[in-house]
């Protein structure tokens, strides 16, 4: 069989090299994460662990026993699965170990926006929009949830009701007015 065929060395697996890249954390910073969020991780990790994990090793291990594993599609992409099942458990177990569960109902300081706080803004437009701080492997900007770490929630992080918040954007400056600030459980 021709070389261009076959790998070198299967630890070159792309998918081993890196844990999810696109949610990486700033140097030195916490995992702040609200209690719904550190749930989902939880429950996740616990689906991976309990019943993802078991079935597939069990496909795998009925394919081992067929013979051949070298055209056992079964085997094959069983063990592929199995290693993106075991790098997805060590990127939940690393998140969950750096999370700082922060409840926004316990929040004491409700005056400032802080992490975990839903805001509303109104635009220079007169638009108005609710967005709430939440963690990095919790924002759904779609739903108004945005990172701790995004360029909005920099921009009105330690501001009150009624400050204005510039955003700088591809398309220039925006201004946002800050018009209540809630600490609220976020689901």
């Amino acid at each position: 069989m021709s070389k261009a065929f076959t790998k070198e060395n299967d630890s070159e697996e792309p998918d081993e090299l890196e844990d999810e890249p696109e949610k990486v954390l700033p140097a030195g910073g916490k995992n702040y994460m609200t209690p719904a969020g550190a749930k989902r991780l939880k429950d996740e990790l616990a689906k991976l662990l309990k019943i993802d994990r078991p079935s597939v090793v069990q496909t795998v291990s009925w394919a081992a026993s067929n013979g051949d594993r070298s055209e056992n599609g079964d085997y094959i992409y069983g063990k592929r699965r199995l290693r993106e099942i075991d790098r997805r458990i060590r990127f939940l177990t690393k998140r969950l170990d750096a999370a700082e569960i922060v409840d926004p109902s316990q929040q004491k300081s409700v005056d400032r926006v802080l992490f975990g706080a839903t805001v509303s803004l109104e635009e220079e437009d007169g638009s108005k929009r609710r967005y709430s701080i939440v963690g990095i492997d919790e924002s759904d900007p779609a739903k108004g949830k945005i990172s701790w770490i995004s360029p909005l929630a920099r921009a009105l992080l330690n501001l009150q009701v009624g400050d204005v918040a510039t955003l700088k954007t591809p398309e220039g400056e925006r201004e946002l007015e800050i018009v209540a600030i809630e600490y609220r459980p976020i689901d």
